[in-house]
């Protein structure tokens, strides 16, 4: 079989091979380093792969899917939006691992690779006779596009939905999410969504104007140029320094009376000749005793202790400064200050930087300079959050 190259087939061989190169690397750092997300961002590339290797070959004039594999399987099919959700699940959760629960979500691509392999095992005669009077009379090629179709709005929706949990629970729990935000994912999953519909578009046009194999070729190529996408952003995307450990809402612990109750006494010893804040955030109106005091506990310990100052400091950090626990701290923080753990930990950055700005010994140093003394660890987070707790930029501020 000789390959025929031209302007149709050369690009898709190209997004065909780049998209196996780098699975494989993925599939070798993600051994060497223990990351399943690496792991299952190579089967999402080996996906996309297999998305145009039809096109692929039959532009370079190879006829062996049309012939000696008639009705064999040729893509990850149902798999391909399973392995997406999940990559995103390894990438928020470091310690995830795969669970029997998770089993049903191969059923639909096992039914439907079961159901073609088994047509195919017959030999080809039967595949024609199955294709002319089974498949095409019942409109099964139609029915299961629909299901692949109501497969993807599904996982799509899963995807949104993890991500923008996550993108909750880290304000909830790092001052400084700019590195551990994945703005990256959500970008292929817009990159993704675009393909898949102009795929469509592509689709009705053909059916509508009759269009022929060589006219049909534009949504190929605009999956190789996501295939370059995913696979070199992926592959070269900065992983956390930090081990992250998310889970959904659902499985996260949940505050207790008795668990708020045991470390009371422990962080009331550790900050108890501390001072509050003259002007603590809005409170909650129905805050309990118990927690005011906390809070009242926390805001001294903050103003003295200036933990803020660390550029990477989390929620389980602060709580070990205090001697309690991260879900008592989250509560004392969120219901006793009206704040997410990121505005709480930043605002006192900004407070502290309005004051070193104006201190003239300071005069020699950049407002850059002096907001990474101050605990920010990023010119882009400290911008966005002097901005939002003073409504300026930090040149109009320091200009005044």
């Amino acid at each position: 079989m000789d390959f025929y190259f031209s302007a149709y087939s050369s690009p898709l061989l190209f997004g065909f091979l780049q998209a196996w190169v780098y699975a494989i690397l993925l599939w070798l750092r993600g051994r060497r380093e223990e990351r399943l997300s690496d792991i299952l961002l190579g089967w999402v590339l080996v996906g996309m792969a297999f998305n145009i290797w039809e096109y692929m070959l039959g532009f370079g004039g190879i006829e062996l899917l049309w012939k000696q594999l008639e009705f064999f399987p040729r893509t990850l099919g149902y798999l391909f939006p399973v392995l997406c959700y999940f990559y995103l699940r390894t990438q928020v959760n470091a310690d995830f691992q795969f669970s029997r629960r998770d089993l049903w979500h191969t059923v639909p691509f096992l039914v439907q690779t079961i159901y073609h392999l088994s047509v195919f095992a017959m030999g080809s005669d039967f595949v024609r006779f199955w294709e002319a009077n089974v498949q095409a009379l019942y409109h099964i090629d139609s029915i299961e596009f629909w299901i692949g179709v109501l497969i993807d709005l599904f996982y799509l929706y899963l995807s949104l939905r993890l991500y923008r949990q996550y993108r909750e629970w880290i304000k909830n729990q790092f001052s400084e999410t700019e590195t551990i935000s994945f703005r990256w994912f959500r970008n292929f999953i817009i990159a993704l969504t675009l393909t898949t519909v102009f795929g469509f578009l592509m689709t009705g046009l053909s059916i509508s104007l009759k269009l022929s194999f060589w006219q049909d070729w534009w949504d190929e190529l605009a999956k190789v140029v996501l295939i370059y996408y995913v696979s070199i952003n992926g592959f070269s995307q900065l992983q956390p320094g930090r081990r992250l450990a998310f889970h959904t809402p659902e499985s996260a612990p949940v505050l207790t009376t008795a668990t708020l109750s045991i470390p009371l006494s422990e962080l009331t010893e550790t900050v108890a000749s501390s001072q509050p804040l003259q002007n603590p955030a809005t409170l909650s109106p129905a805050i309990s005793d118990e927690l005011l005091t906390l809070r009242d506990k926390l805001l001294g310990y903050m103003t003295t202790e200036k933990p803020y100052l660390e550029p990477d400091l989390s929620l389980n950090d602060l709580a070990r400064m205090v001697h309690t626990n991260a879900v008592v701290l989250s509560q004392v923080i969120n219901v006793g200050t009206g704040k997410n753990f990121n505005d709480f930990i930043n605002e006192y950055r900004v407070e502290e930087f309005k004051l070193q700005v104006r201190n003239p010994a300071n005069a020699h140093l950049s407002l850059l300079g002096l907001a990474l003394d101050c605990g920010f660890n990023s010119k882009a987070t400290f911008n966005r959050a002097f901005r939002k707790f003073t409504g300026q930029s930090p040149k109009e501020f320091a200009d005044r």
